[in-house]
């Protein structure tokens, strides 16, 4: 079962996913940019990783090259990402090309990790000795937690151990150095969150309750000056005290869904509490009609309740698709209606602003008024938009459905078909028959033993206009 958030065994999760694989879709947005995805989008991406050195930095980290460090610090994440994509893609239909690249990149992967478990490309031969010496900024757990989700969804798609191996390993070395200091261990947490959601996940996959408990430590470490003590880097106070998305904007909304991640598993009231406040402040105050998220340059950073200048917004692409992940975790616990109306505002808008109709270029800051000069780019020093942009149409077929002990619920519209397994081993079969979202008409043929339930996302754009017929009959 190839899921992103598997919610199957979450305890307080009200809403199961339906895996990626069970989910073909036949629309005229989803699954044209899927074939490019496969075909275009993430060959071109592996190039682009060689050409800038980002997969040269493992080979050199093995001993295999001899050259110096190249990119940015956190380059390794963007492999990562990509080999996230290209996993879920891989295991969701026939892309031989696609699975040699995949396989080659793992290779370099598992070959740069240190003894220890430790693995971080930045951190090797001149800098080895200044490994979690700036948690603040140089993001180590953020490219491990990358790393970790990648892992993940390699092991979903192909059912192979060996690259949850290494990350099980760097997991465990993390373990190892940070946690309780009673326990002479060391109070922690990264300026760019990431790690949290990662272990969350992690723990799902292997059942390892230290994974679970160590992405709850990083989420308390936060708010007791381990980190700047700054909005920034939602390090101004406790996680359970936070009412508004401040700071980097990004770092924001990834914290918000490993917040999510873990109180979906322990039901932490004080964490569900704070993500209700920020949904709101979020929803109603800081976010862009496009669900674009940012709106500053200084910081790629939150501004002030109904600070959203059009020219001059950032709404980084990653925004959106964070945005996107934290609507997707709300509604795991909630199955309301109003989450999945942020999350496909987000997919629709915010990120696939972010690619061009070819695949060949992004855009990494989407502002929403221009003077004509701002452009699309091929690849970018900091090139965490392209990939993260991958991941999120390779996971994006999962996206559509959900399932409940009560039935099915449909998310998103788009022409295809699905296979969802309800909680007591049923399968129900669905086909969506729509031009949306040119067309607002969606007819849906099921087919299932037995009585359940199915639940149709009224869009809040169309409270008031939505009607539904059940065999020509008009329902109330």
């Amino acid at each position: 079962m190839i899921a992103v958030t598997d919610t199957t065994k979450s305890p307080h999760a009200r809403l199961r996913p339906v895996p990626v694989e069970a989910v073909k879709l036949a629309d005229g947005v989803w699954a044209p940019r899927l074939r490019l995805l496969r075909d275009v989008i993430l060959p071109a991406q592996y190039r682009k990783l060689e050409e800038t050195g980002a997969i040269d930095n493992f080979r050199r980290a093995a001993g295999k090259k001899q050259a110096a460090f190249q990119g940015l610090f956190f380059s390794d994440s963007d492999v990562y990402k990509w080999a996230e994509a290209a996993a879920l893609v891989v295991g969701s239909g026939e892309a031989p090309r696609l699975a040699h690249m995949l396989g080659m990149v793992v290779e370099e992967i598992a070959a740069a990790q240190q003894p220890d478990g430790y693995l971080n490309t930045f951190f090797m031969f001149e800098k080895a000795g200044e490994r979690w010496s700036n948690l603040k900024d140089l993001h180590e757990l953020y490219c491990g937690g990358h790393l970790i989700q990648a892992a993940v969804a390699h092991r979903r798609a192909t059912g192979t151990d060996g690259l949850l191996a290494v990350a099980r390993r760097f997991a465990d070395h993390v373990d190892g150095v940070f946690g309780p200091p009673e326990r002479g261990k060391r109070l922690g947490a990264c300026g760019h969150e990431e790690v949290e959601l990662a272990l969350a996940e992690l723990w799902r996959e292997t059942g390892e309750r230290r994974y679970l408990d160590l992405a709850g430590f990083f989420l308390d470490a936060r708010g007791r000056g381990a980190i700047s003590g700054q909005e920034y880097h939602q390090d101004h106070r406790p996680v359970r005290e936070q009412s508004e998305v401040v700071g980097h904007a990004v770092r924001q909304l990834y914290l918000c869904a490993g917040m999510a991640d873990v109180a979906l598993e322990t039901g932490d009231a004080g964490l569900r509490g704070a993500l209700d406040r920020m949904w709101s402040n979020f929803t109603e105050r800081r976010m862009y009609v496009t669900g674009g998220a940012g709106a500053r340059h200084e910081g790629e950073a939150f501004g002030k309740d109904w600070e959203l200048p059009n020219d001059r917004a950032y709404a980084e692409t990653c925004a959106a698709i964070a945005g996107a992940m934290w609507s997707w975790r709300m509604l795991q616990h909630t199955g309301d209606a109003r989450h999945a109306d942020v999350l496909e505002l987000a997919l629709y808008n915010g990120m696939l602003a972010g690619l061009s109709l070819d695949g060949a270029s992004y855009f990494y800051v989407n502002p929403l008024a221009d003077d004509g000069t701002h452009r699309r780019q091929p690849w970018f020093g900091c090139a965490c938009c392209p990939p993260n942009v991958a991941r999120t149409l390779a996971a994006l077929p999962g996206y559509c459905y959900g399932t409940s002990a009560e039935g099915v619920w449909v998310h998103l519209y788009a022409m295809g078909a699905a296979q969802a397994a309800l909680p007591d081993g049923r399968t129900v079969a669905l086909g969506q028959y729509t031009n949306y979202p040119w067309d607002g008409a969606v007819k849906i043929e099921v087919e299932g033993e037995g009585e359940f339930s199915l639940f149709l996302r009224i869009p809040g754009w169309a409270e008031g206009m939505a009607a539904v017929k059940v065999r020509g009959m008009m329902c109330a």
